[in-house]
């Protein structure tokens, strides 16, 4: 278990390269037949690497981290399956997931089993997790079965479609909200013009990136912009007072996951560009 604390605007400015990198990168998520948990302190937020090799894996409780007997007591999950066929089971109850498909798991469940199909192409599930306060139930929702938002054009570079899995439109949780963008070939700009949102924090997780290609993730406060060199299956932690944009040297695909005050997902302070600096 790696754990990550709060960082104030104020020292994020202090912050050089390899700083930025260490309080907000995170790396090498995927290793085979390993679990890789990240906690952050800012908003409580688990953020979940999997990738089963021949036996299932489960996710084990830090009781001196969680204070609790099991990951989900008081906890919820999202989980998206960014690499082979594979199935995650829930107290018996066995989910498939096949690429980009997703999983939201209630609060209380008890056992998990993260399982790939094919060991020659493992799966590889991202997860991200909540605190919560109530019970919902755990749903399956097929790629097909997401929310579609179109925005954007080719002219600024910024022609994606927004793909909601979890969020009140498709099914209700306490307070994660989770989905993917995938930006049209040619395009590379992500969320901008920029914007912030007080009252909740966010992940982003980038894939589909070729090797020989990368995204400059742009943090921050709105007048101390700073940026962040990332690589195909690498996340970043945005604080609240951090705008989270980014451009790509091609089109790419990232995950975006928030917990915090509310679920409204166009609830956000923006920063235009003259604010930009």
């Amino acid at each position: 278990m790696e754990i990550r604390h709060p960082i104030h605007p104020e020292h994020g400015k202090a912050l050089d390269t390899a700083g930025l990198r260490q309080e907000f990168l995170i790396q090498e998520l995927f290793t085979s037949g390993t679990v890789k948990m990240v906690y952050s302190h800012i908003d409580r937020i688990v953020i979940c690497g999997i990738m089963p090799v021949g036996e299932p894996l489960g996710l084990q409780v830090d009781r001196e981290v969680f204070g609790v007997d099991y990951f989900l007591e008081r906890r919820e999950l999202g989980v998206i399956n960014v690499g082979g066929p594979g199935s995650v089971s829930v107290d018996g109850t066995e989910y498939p997931l096949d690429y980009k498909d997703g999983l939201y798991v209630g609060m209380g469940s008890r056992e998990l089993l993260f399982i790939s199909k094919n060991p020659d192409n493992p799966s590889k599930f991202y997860c991200l997790s909540g605190t919560a306060h109530k019970r919902y139930e755990t749903s399956l929702i097929q790629k097909e079965k997401a929310r579609e938002v179109r925005l954007g054009s080719d002219n600024s570079c910024n022609k994606r479609v927004i793909r909601q899995l979890i969020h009140p439109e498709v099914l209700p949780s306490c307070q994660l909200v989770m989905g993917y963008t995938e930006l049209a070939e040619g395009n590379v700009w992500n969320t901008m013009p920029a914007h912030t949102h007080e009252r909740r924090m966010e992940v982003y997780f980038y894939f589909e990136i070729d090797p020989d290609q990368a995204v400059f993730h742009l943090m921050g406060e709105p007048s101390e912009t700073r940026h962040i060199l990332v690589r195909n299956e690498e996340a970043i932690i945005s604080p609240s007072w951090s705008i989270h944009s980014g451009v790509g040297t091609g089109n790419y695909t990232f995950i975006w996951g928030m917990v915090g005050e509310n679920q409204t997902f166009d609830d956000m302070d923006g920063a235009s560009m003259d604010d930009l600096a």
